[in-house]
């Protein structure tokens, strides 16, 4: 990145609001704003001090168009760590884009997706993972991904990994003193010792990767499918989730051919829901093709949410469904809902296929079964484990990035046992450097790239 441009975009949404703000960072952020905006109180804009709100009039070569605020924000105090001027206009499209291009006009370069936060990443005033949960302020659709991305984005996790890489660059400098003084007693921590930190290190880490399974649930989502026989009420199990009728519900068997799909927030986790078309012999073309997508679907499932009537009791065709779950190795991912109790007496030759099990009416849900349910669903995304830490991990790079320190520092532990300290160094350091690659202190341009260009341009 180019840190001696100046840019600017538009960091409200694109429409009709009350106000939209335009964001300058750069070295020549106060020479363009001045360009462009003159205080109604005939002073200067130096004369005011940094993070002032000033209010004045907005022109372009053509004249005034507008009034509004000015905000300044001088090096290094402001979110890029640069000169930074928010301006603020009235709401209007033709406003707006007049505003940007008068700044463009004035010197101001075109920012990119990101680049405001990208920025400031560069510029030491954020780590990769703050950067990387302001986006997930901006994207979260749930409340607990809202609150893990607002405490990460004030470095939470950046802290908690700094103090697992500082145990670990304490014990790498008793490797050295023992490197470079092999013959004298200059380590403070012996071998035994060593391993005992190793041992807590990998422990710490492990707890912290046992969290990416809830944490991919709250923030991307949950791949989950809705499976069973046909007329068993998969579409109305669909509805109940979405909280409203996403799929056509009919006594007929077989109303659901194609696959429907609907993004829904479930109480703490996002689930990508697909209902699928009822699993059985069938001889029409279209029904079939129907059952073969509804298969694929399960293949590749994180969650299966088998249907069955609670008031027939498994039959054949439930029984091959759950066979087929358990080929496919999702039995720990799977809920067998045995649905409609509310249509008669629950049949008692039910036999326990499934770790869990729900009693459940789709229709008329009562609470007792909707808590069982949700437990059912928030066990296997991971819940119970992430609640027992402080942090929790939304993103596969960061889960990477702990995976090669994990490894790493096993490996550390298993050197210590075989050969001697020097050799447990190299495997130290590997975990350190995955480390600070997670907080984006080592790592390529191409990962940082590609985490930015994820945001939206102004941000």
């Amino acid at each position: 990145m180019n840190l001696e441009r100046t840019v600017a975009a538009v960091s409200t949404p694109f429409g009709k609001g009350g106000i939209a703000v335009i964001r300058i960072s750069g070295k020549n952020a106060y020479d363009i704003t001045s360009k462009v905006f003159s205080p109604k109180s005939g002073k200067n804009l130096s004369d005011y001090k940094s993070g002032f709100a000033v209010y004045g009039s907005f022109s372009d070569e053509e004249g005034l168009f507008d009034d509004g605020l000015v905000t300044f924000f001088k090096a290094p105090h402001s979110f890029t760590g640069e000169d930074t001027a928010e301006l603020s206009c009235h709401g209007g499209i033709l406003v707006t884009n007049r505003l940007l291009k008068a700044c463009l006009s004035a010197g101001a370069e075109y920012a990119s997706p990101g680049e405001f936060t990208k920025r400031a990443f560069i510029n030491g005033k954020i780590s990769l993972s703050q950067a990387e949960a302001v986006g997930g302020i901006i994207d979260a659709v749930t409340d607990k991904h809202l609150t893990v991305s607002a405490n990460q984005s004030r470095g939470s996790l950046s802290n908690k990994i700094d103090k697992i890489a500082d145990s670990l660059i304490s014990i790498a400098a008793s490797v050295y003193a023992y490197i470079d003084y092999p013959d004298e007693d200059m380590t403070d921590v012996s071998v035994e010792e060593m391993k005992t930190i190793l041992i807590d290190i990998k422990n710490e880490i492990k707890k912290l990767m046992t969290t990416f399974k809830y944490g991919k649930a709250i923030s991307e989502g949950v791949k989950t499918v809705i499976v069973g026989r046909p007329n068993m009420g998969k579409s109305s199990i669909m509805n109940f989730l979405a909280g409203f009728d996403r799929a056509l519900v009919s006594d007929i068997a077989g109303t659901t051919r194609d696959v429907v799909t609907e993004k829904i927030r479930f109480g703490d986790i996002v689930l990508n829901v697909a209902d699928t078309a009822g699993l059985h012999e069938a001889d029409d073309v279209i029904e079939k093709m129907g059952i073969e997508k509804s298969l694929e679907y399960m293949k590749s499932a994180e969650l299966v949410l088998i249907v069955a009537d609670a008031t027939e009791g498994l039959q054949n065709d439930d029984l091959k469904v759950i066979e087929r779950v358990k080929e496919y190795g999702k039995e720990e991912c799977s809920v067998l809902i045995l649905n409609k109790t509310d249509k008669g007496d629950v049949s008692n030759n039910i036999p326990d296929l499934l770790n869990r099990t729900c009693y459940f009416s789709a229709v008329s849900p009562k609470e007792e079964q909707i808590t069982e349910f949700k437990k059912s669903i928030s066990e296997i995304c991971g819940e119970n484990e992430a609640s027992e830490n402080t942090e929790i991990i939304v993103n596969a790079r960061q889960f990477s990035s702990l995976n090669k320190a994990f490894s790493a520092v096993e490996n550390a532990i298993s050197s210590l046992d075989s050969f001697t300290q020097d050799v447990a160094g190299f495997d130290i350091e590997e975990a350190i450097a995955a480390l600070r690659e997670l907080e984006g202190r080592k790592v390529s341009e191409a990962i940082v790239n590609e985490i930015f260009s994820k945001f939206c341009v102004g941000k």
